[in-house]
């Protein structure tokens, strides 16, 4: 019975994933010149699992560009080549092209295969000049000494975990590799095997003993079970030659794994290889649910600790119990029984709203996701703009919905190439002002209210006003005389078009990112601000919602209709007092609120409503927003209660409504229309009909 390897694509890409970016954040850690051995060594092994995991599925391109690109950092792990920059350089360039080329096979596409042969033949060339100057080196010292111990072989005891077929692993395309080192002498015990009626095709009960007559380095033996590593125990035994006869096994069986170390004499510069106790240790993490929970952001799947399914599970239990319970008092209910229903409804509620926190506590994945990218950008960027910055991250651990982290992502790399280019200086002149040499951008991430926030902080130059308050003079964003405060300067730069950089570059210039940054956070139900002192440096700060799926939101009648304005968005609720209303240009009516004029927005006549009951701003309740940096008033019949909803895409059965983000059910089983405060505002700039003031009798 063949095995359909398809069916674990999804999870060797969401692993290889994972693996790039841990050679990736390897070599950005790396002191070219030192030489690490733990660093290396996780390099070494992320690439060669991909390598692995690429030949056993049949990406035979990734598996030959990875051999090369692992052959180099076996040199670089053996201490036969140091680590030095441009050796760095080349290993990077080589995690891009892997990266791409796995991007490639995930979407059934083809790679570029010009970059992968250019860099593949630089990798070779680099291998090829180190191999002709060892083989030099071996010359010049001449022969080795002939009283060496010599190594003539490997005894290797091989036993493979039940499920190692299921994760995609071939126990004989190993011994397969293993035969290629040397002449292989292979002796399979099959007393695991089940009785017939309980054998699964898809289960492994064989074991290998192994011997390997070749006097090759350990390392390239246990390389080749470093993808079954978790999937296996295993000992690697070295043989000398001279060393007794090892003992041998009876019929088809093994010698007891406990008594394998006595198999062959052992010299103590020569330990085995004994990986049960590594092995049985990331098992019980695995049971317990204590390995660290990973995911590939923007893939069709996510890891989850398996604690957080145990508590889903206990709430569908604690559910399904309570369910049973209202069942039968339903079956033959009495009066005298209305208090105990009202229990039973109430316990249902809460096991609700548990068994919901439970399921979004499964979609929640730390931020680190979107923080990843960022060690290698601000390497690259100041590398390209010739200034030396330092990248610190705190609070990578704060989780929010993975939709959410999936969407942030591109605004972040935005406000952190800014941060990089128009804010943080040229070594030269950080030194002229005061300042370190070293320039420094932070990305934090924490929790606060209920939401989340996050800060990209620089040490740099910081914002002008006066020179943003010209530039935006001088391309007729505002009047020259206008009065503004250094908050309303700020948010001049989230106006599409806007910059003020004096050359354009491929980094940024053309005033065109901004603005895109403010929407993408406006469609995420979040908010953007600006905080800067002139030569110290400027902040962006960031509200999200912890998710997209539920919403808290204060719900409102206009007429009949019912509307939910999203929580995140409103400032405070106010009754209209007369003497605050004004009137402008005939036209727009504004609401005076501690000495700040607010436009005010009759949704009614946005959105058409008849049977409205506030005809007059006093009849009715202010809500005063805040969207895209502006704020307004906007007037309801009726406030009726602050709850959270379930949001509903309108875009996937109909089309984009301006003014409204989504939709939601509410408990009588009616449709609510969610509004989205920024498109209300744009809505109302372009519905607004000149008008008297309207008094109440």
């Amino acid at each position: 019975m063949a095995i359909d390897l398809s069916q674990f694509h999804q999870v060797f890409f969401e692993e290889s994933f994972e693996g790039v970016g841990v050679m990736e954040s390897g070599l950005l850690d790396m002191d070219p010149g030192a030489v690490d051995a733990e660093q290396i060594n996780t390099i070494f092994r992320a690439a060669h699992s991909i390598k692995g995991g690429s030949g056993t599925f049949g990406f035979n391109d990734i598996a030959a560009f990875t051999h090369v690109l692992e052959s180099l950092l076996d040199q670089m792990r053996e201490g036969r080549r140091q680590p030095t920059s441009e050796v760095r350089t080349v290993l990077l360039r080589s995690v891009d092209v892997l990266r791409d080329m796995l991007k490639a096979a995930s979407g059934g596409s083809s790679p570029d295969d010009e970059s992968v042969k250019h860099l593949q033949q630089e990798l070779e060339e680099i291998l090829s000049n180190r191999e002709r100057a060892a083989e030099t080196e071996k010359s010049d010292t001449g022969p080795a000494d002939p009283d060496t111990h010599e190594l003539i072989g490997w005894h290797l005891v091989f036993c493979p975990l039940p499920n190692i077929m299921r994760t995609g692993n071939d126990p004989l395309r190993i011994l397969r590799e293993l035969a290629s080192l040397g002449e292989l002498d292979v002796r399979g015990d099959i007393s695991q095997l089940p009785r017939f009626e309980h054998f699964n095709p898809e289960e492994c009960h064989l074991s290998w003993d192994l011997r390997l007559h070749a006097s090759v380095e350990q390392s390239r033996i246990s390389e080749i079970f470093d993808w079954v590593e978790d999937e296996c125990d295993l000992v690697i035994l070295p043989i000398h030659a001279g060393d007794p006869a090892p003992l041998e096994t009876t019929g088809q069986s093994l010698v007891p794994v406990a008594a394998l170390p006595e198999l062959s004499s052992v010299k103590a510069a020569d330990p085995p290889v004994d990986r049960r106790a590594g092995n049985e240790r990331r098992r019980t993490d695995r049971r317990t649910g204590e390995r660290r929970t990973q995911g590939v952001v923007g893939s069709g799947s996510i890891r989850v600790d398996t604690r957080k399914i145990d508590n889903l599970m206990n709430m569908v239990g604690e559910l399904i119990i309570t369910q049973s319970m209202l069942s039968l008092l339903g079956e033959n209910f009495k009066i005298e029984q209305v208090e105990r229903l009202k229990d039973g409804l109430d316990e249902m509620a809460r096991h609700t709203r548990e068994l919901q926190e439970s399921v979004m506590q499964i979609r929640m994945l730390p931020i680190s996701f979107a923080f990843n990218r960022f060690p290698r950008l601000v390497h690259d960027l100041g590398a390209q703009l010739g200034k030396q910055v330092e990248l610190k991250m705190t609070g990578e651990s704060t989780e929010l919905d993975k939709s959410v982290i999936e969407k942030i992502g591109d605004p972040l790399v935005h406000l952190v190439r800014n941060s990089l280019d128009h804010g943080i200086e040229t070594p030269a002149d950080r030194l002229e002002a005061g300042k370190p040499e070293v320039g420094r951008i932070e990305l934090r991430a924490c929790h606060k209210s209920g939401t989340i926030v996050i800060e990209v902080r620089d040490d740099g130059r910081g914002l002008d006003p006066e020179l943003i308050l010209g530039k935006a003079v001088e391309k007729g964003l505002v009047d020259a005389e206008a009065k503004l405060s250094h908050q309303q300067v700020y948010e001049l730069v989230f106006q599409a078009g806007f910059s003020t950089a004096e050359n354009v570059n491929d980094v940024s210039g053309r005033g065109v990112g901004m603005d895109v940054v403010r929407r993408n956070i406006n469609e995420l139900g979040g908010s953007i601000e600006i905080e800067s002192v002139p030569g110290r440096g400027s902040a962006f700060i960031i509200r999200l919602p912890l998710t997209l799926a539920i919403l808290d939101a204060q719900t409102v009648y206009v007429g009949e209709e019912v509307y939910i304005i999203p929580l995140l968005s409103i400032i405070e609720s106010v009754q209209v007092k007369p003497d605050m209303i004004n009137l402008v240009a005939g036209r727009a009516e504004t609401y005076k609120l501690r000495n700040e004029y607010l436009p005010v927005i009759r949704l009614y006549e946005v959105f058409g409503v008849e049977g409205y009951k506030a005809r007059a701003l006093t009849e009715g309740i202010l809500v005063i927003v805040e969207g895209e940096g502006r704020r307004c008033g906007i007037l309801v019949d009726e406030l009726i209660g602050q709850q959270q909803v379930v949001i509903k895409s309108l875009e996937a059965n109909y089309e984009r409504v301006e003014g409204v983000s989504g939709a939601t059910i509410l408990g009588n089983g009616l449709v609510a229309l969610i509004l989205d405060i920024p498109g209300v505002m744009r809505l109302a700039n372009t519905s607004l009909e000149p008008r008297t003031l309207q008094w109440s009798a």
